[in-house]
């Protein structure tokens, strides 16, 4: 996954506006990634047996997704580029992440995924704030 995202932004034509490149790759990498270990890990949570006490896990699982999913498209699009637009979406991110690893820790004990989940949704906020970080 790491090379397409990175490739795809060298080829980009024009100035991305002074954004840490390294920093953008990072963050659209850590978006999907979170994207898909939360469509998984609410997946796997409505297969437990005690699926019902699992409804929040997996409502702010797919939350979380859809976030991320949407802040990985946000930060692949450089054409009339909006900073006030790419820091809001990326500190809503932050805080859908935030909230997914601490509903997932809960369940982390029991549920394998959840554990998983949780680390992945750290990984993507520290790399949405570092992102934010560089824009200044």
């Amino acid at each position: 996954m790491t090379a397409p995202v990175k490739e795809m932004l060298q080829t980009y034509p024009a100035d991305l506006g002074g954004i840490d490149r390294q920093a953008l790759t990072r963050c659209i990498q850590e978006t999907l990634a979170c994207a898909q270990a939360c469509t998984a890990c609410a997946d796997a949570c409505l297969s437990e047996d005690r699926v019902a006490e699992l409804r929040k896990c997996v409502r702010t699982d797919l939350d979380c997704a859809d976030i991320c999913q949407t802040t990985a498209r946000v930060l692949s699009r450089h054409t009339g580029y909006d900073a006030n637009i790419t820091r809001a979406q990326l500190e809503v991110c932050v805080t859908a992440c935030m909230a997914c690893a601490e509903e997932c820790e809960q369940h982390s004990g029991e549920h394998e995924h959840c554990r998983l989940c949780a680390e992945a949704c750290r990984r993507c906020a520290q790399a949405c704030r570092d992102l934010l970080g560089s824009l200044g």
